[in-house]
């Protein structure tokens, strides 16, 4: 099978879909490679995610790649990376975006970790607190339309460094209730952020992505996720069977700042069993702020 790694992606640069011109790569993962591209009708720039065809040889990864837009499509939140339009051309499968002026919550994260103060390796309360809510708001929009993202990582969140504003990206995965492969039995998203039930291929809910949340907020609050040193899997396998092993540090042991009433907040919504995490975004986002007006932050 033709791995994304293998195909010089450079090729594509120059090449024209429809009134967009792809001018820079900016990337590649698993579900395909992103550009800058300029769209010369309206005189922006924008974001194109191709999957080339020689790698989309499955009719599931060319629906997934498919469902994704449609699925984004119906989102409309101010903290959801739109699309704009989807379609094919003889070489790739391609979705055109909103271009989001800013870096990756993970770029963000791991450039405060080198950070020559110590006491500045962690990014600031208030921040890390704004961008989560946001997320939250996202999520929550996202979940009641009947979207479940199933990758929330810092990788998948984009902040506008103009605005402060951070986006939910990349519903490549995404489970909606009326999708098709929703009701089978299919291991996805990463693995340090997904939910044991969710390791385990069992049913899923919009509390699978809480927990998602909750394991991003303890690493931005605590600087690391304190785990063991394991292969991938297995991590996997110790989510599935011994879930509550899998951090071996409480946050405040990593960074004493965090108070009881925070780490209870982060450790409900990593809870191993979805029924004792917050029962929507709505409730965790309320017990955060709640948190954040009573401790000063």
């Amino acid at each position: 099978m033709v791995s994304l790694k293998s195909i010089d992606l450079s090729q594509y640069v120059g090449a024209n879909i429809g009134t967009v011109t792809l001018v820079k790569l900016l990337g590649k993962g698993a579900m395909g490679a992103v550009f800058i591209g300029y769209q010369a009708t309206l005189k922006r720039q924008v974001a194109v995610k191709i999957l080339p065809k020689s790698i989309a040889s499955s009719t599931k990864a060319q629906q997934m790649f498919r469902d994704e837009a449609e699925t984004i499509g119906i989102l409309t939140h101010p903290n959801i990376v739109p699309v704009y339009e989807m379609g094919e051309t003889g070489d790739f499968f391609f979705q055109v975006m909103q271009l989001v002026v800013g870096h990756d919550l993970r770029t963000i994260i791991a450039r405060a970790r080198k950070h020559p103060v110590p006491t500045r390796r962690i990014l600031p309360m208030p921040e890390i607190f704004h961008y989560i809510c946001q997320i939250l708001d996202a999520l929550g929009y996202a979940h009641d339309e009947g979207v479940f993202h199933q990758d929330v990582k810092p990788a998948n969140i984009l902040v506008d460094v103009r605005f402060k504003r951070s986006l939910v990206a990349d519903f490549g995965i995404a489970r909606t209730v009326w999708a098709e492969y929703s009701s089978k039995s299919m291991l996805v998203g990463t693995p340090v952020y997904m939910s044991p039930e969710q390791a385990s291929c069992a049913a899923i809910d919009g509390r699978t992505d809480i927990y998602s949340v909750g394991v991003m907020l303890m690493e931005m609050m605590a600087g690391v996720l304190p785990m063991h040193k394991e292969s991938v899997a297995e991590l996997i396998t110790r989510k599935r069977s011994e879930p509550d092993t899998l951090f071996t540090a409480r946050p405040s042991e990593i960074n004493p700042s965090i108070n009881s009433e925070l780490e209870a907040i982060i450790l409900k919504a990593m809870a191993t069993n979805p029924n004792n995490r917050f029962a929507d975004c709505l409730e965790f986002k309320t017990a955060l702020e709640a948190c954040v007006r009573k401790s000063g932050f």
